[in-house]
């Protein structure tokens, strides 16, 4: 048989090879690096037997690949760790993923302490050294293994499995795991891992089912690779907006009030403020939106009309029994079906048209408990929703409209290198998921193609991911963690005016369909929030800033001075602050720098004579002494253009 290797070479052998033996006969040194083959773009076990003519490529962990076949294995030593050390452990699950691996357990809630003993037998385990060996069972001779061994959520899984399913193990000393595989040959190869935490998930997602005590964990090929992971997970926390909006006072929660129910604190509802007031000036004043104000909760039958009740019912917070009470109502979760009764409540010519309504809109989804984070996944929020609706030939232009007001909102607040552009698309093998018919989702769905591909956006397409009502652009951010949340949606709807009875008339006297464009701006506030803590550390751009200058007088004796220099900034926008406190300037100065403030104006006998202030900043350090009057109109501007200005190190402030 002949071999193809990856760099176009052959090798050719007269019998059946492992591919663990023909990595061997390239060179020893990539059998020790070996954690999987690819045999014609499949990935395997090495213990595979080729016995004909393949393109085989021999994976390590610098595949990606071979670094999940690695990993997978670094999870069965953690779970056999588990067992060693807690034998009541119910085994479950137990993947790789992209930045490592976790496994699931019913098992009490491990401590730290805990952990750190589970990696220390993680460490014993390894330097055993047993090799792995795969085997296969009978369903029944499967079931009655899983169940001699008292791990019931092994055998629900072989039950769920397809009749005619290949049920293989794998065996380490005297651990044995259900697992399709590939793994490692030896647990010895395993050179550097790290338990990372430990949080509890439910068993197969179902919030109906047990709650599992889930570890993760990492693992790498060589230890430099790890110290840099660690470290870069370090910096990771430092960013976490749930930290730092805590530390800053931005928000905060409370169990009693509900999770996914966060509170803003004076300096978070100001950003939220200075946002808000920004994007309904600028929608209004130079997009041509105007603005409606409409009810936090309707009737069932509205949602009955736009068909959110039978696609959405289970998202929403509903008050109320259908058999039992006169009327049901809910919270509702978006405000599309309001403002179309703000559409119908007059006729409308073709003149009118498009109308770009606006709208600051508090809604309510009921996520899922273990969805919840911080500000980016939460149960009530705020958006800068808005819906346009136009004639059908004014369709494309309006779309681009409002990816363009998208971009200008991205790049303002310096988050365009952040995202990716998405083209969410229905599901044609659901289709009891939308409403309307097949070949309106394809003609929607190729007319904002055209549209990204002209304005040269790059994107992916998501199949599933449409409204039920129609397909939309998804512009997508990752947060610290690489978990993706959609930031920005533009969403293109051909049906609902006819659910809604819209229409308009034309310059021929007749009624005809609108089309609505449903979208936002700059998407949900309180998400975004999280966004900006994460991007900028707590340092905003000026113009963000809930505090934007400190007033610092060096002495009790000039505070008259430094509240007048404060009076001024007020009386010129500027949010100001004065530091009263009786403490030495330079540890005023530390806790300035600290608090993250743009500007530290110092004042003392000279600027209270000269009337002057002394400037340090994030962005130039010391910069010198000005006159009040120079500094405000400086500040202002960056204010006013809403400048991103680059920050000095720390210890050049």
């Amino acid at each position: 048989m002949i071999i193809t290797l990856k760099d176009g070479s052959t090798k050719e052998y007269a019998g059946a090879m492992s591919v663990y033996e023909i990595a061997q006969d390239i060179s020893e040194g990539l059998a020790r690096a070996a954690c999987a083959g690819e045999v014609n773009g499949e990935v395997v076990d090495l213990r595979t037997v080729i016995d004909s003519d393949v393109n085989l490529s021999i994976l390590t962990t610098n595949d990606k690949e071979g670094l999940r076949v690695y990993r997978h294995t670094a999870a069965h030593v953690m779970a056999e760790a588990v067992k060693r050390l807690f034998p009541e452990a119910k085994l479950t699950i137990g993947p790789a993923i992209d930045n490592g691996f976790y496994y699931d357990f019913d098992a009490p809630a491990f401590s730290r302490e805990d952990l750190d003993k589970i990696e220390e037998e993680m460490k014993k385990i390894i330097k055993e050294g047993a090799a792995l060996e795969r085997f296969t069972l009978s369903r029944e001779e499967a079931i009655k293994l899983m169940q001699e061994k008292q791990e019931p959520y092994k055998v629900e899984l072989i039950e769920d499995l397809p009749e005619d399913a290949e049920l293989s193990f794998y065996k380490q000393g005297d651990f044995v795991d259900l697992c399709a595989g590939p793994h490692l040959m030896s647990t010895k190869n395993i050179k550097a891992f790290k338990i990372i935490s430990s949080s509890g998930a439910y068993w197969r997602g179902d919030s109906n089912k047990a709650i599992l005590q889930r570890i993760y964990a990492t693992a790498f090929g060589k230890k430099d690779e790890l110290k840099e992971y660690l470290e870069y997970l370090e910096d990771i926390k430092k960013r976490d907006h749930n930290k730092i909006g805590r530390e800053m006072e931005l928000f905060t929660t409370v169990d009693v009030i509900g999770q996914g129910l966060p509170l803003l604190m004076p300096k978070g509802a100001k950003m939220i403020q200075i946002m808000q007031r920004w994007i309904e000036d600028l929608e209004d004043n130079e997009w041509g939106y105007v603005r409606t104000k409409t009810p936090l909760m309707a009737k069932s039958d509205l949602y009955k009309i736009s068909g959110h009740w039978d696609h959405y019912k289970e998202g929403m917070f509903v008050m109320g029994d259908e058999e039992n009470d006169k009327e049901v109502f809910a919270l509702r979760p978006m405000t599309c079906p309001f403002q179309y009764y703000v559409y119908k409540a007059s006729q409308k010519s073709y003149r009118d048209l498009p109308l770009r309504y606006g709208e600051t809109s508090t809604l309510f989804r009921n996520e899922d408990s273990g969805e919840m984070h911080g500000l980016t996944r939460v149960r009530q929020f705020t958006i800068s929703e808005g819906h346009l609706i136009v004639r059908p030939d004014q369709m494309v232009e309006e779309f681009k409209g409002c990816l363009a007001l998208a971009k200008h909102c991205l790049q303002t607040l310096g988050l365009e290198d952040e995202v990716t552009y998405h083209l969410s698309k229905w599901d044609p093998d659901n289709k009891e998921k939308y409403i309307g018919e097949p070949e309106v989702w394809e003609e929607t769905q190729q007319h904002i193609r055209e549209i990204l591909t002209e304005l040269e956006i790059d994107f992916v397409e998501d199949v599933g991911e449409a409204a039920f009502y129609g397909p939309k652009v998804d512009i997508n951010a990752k947060n610290v963690y690489g978990k993706e949340d959609t930031m920005i949606t533009i969403q293109w709807d051909a049906l609902l005016a006819e659910q809604f009875d819209m229409y308009y008339v034309d310059q021929n006297g007749d009624k005809v369909r609108p089309y609505i464009i449903h979208r936002t701006s700059m998407g949900c506030y309180e998400r975004t929030l999280a966004w900006l803590t994460e991007k900028y550390m707590g340092k905003f751009p000026t113009w963000l800033c809930p505090e934007q200058v400190r007033v610092l007088p060096i002495s009790e004796k000039y505070a008259d001075y430094a509240n007048e220099v404060m009076k001024q900034l007020k009386k010129n926008g500027i949010l100001a602050t004065v530091d009263q406190r009786s403490e030495k300037i330079g540890y005023k100065i530390r806790e300035t720098r600290l608090a993250r403030v743009p500007y530290m104006l110092v004042v003392g006998q000279q600027e209270e004579a000269d009337k002057t202030v002394s400037v340090r900043s994030r962005y130039a350090g010391d910069e010198g002494v000005k006159p009040l009057g120079e500094f405000i109109n400086q500040i202002c501007e960056e204010i006013r253009t809403k400048e991103i200005r680059k920050e000095v190190a720390e210890n050049e402030q």
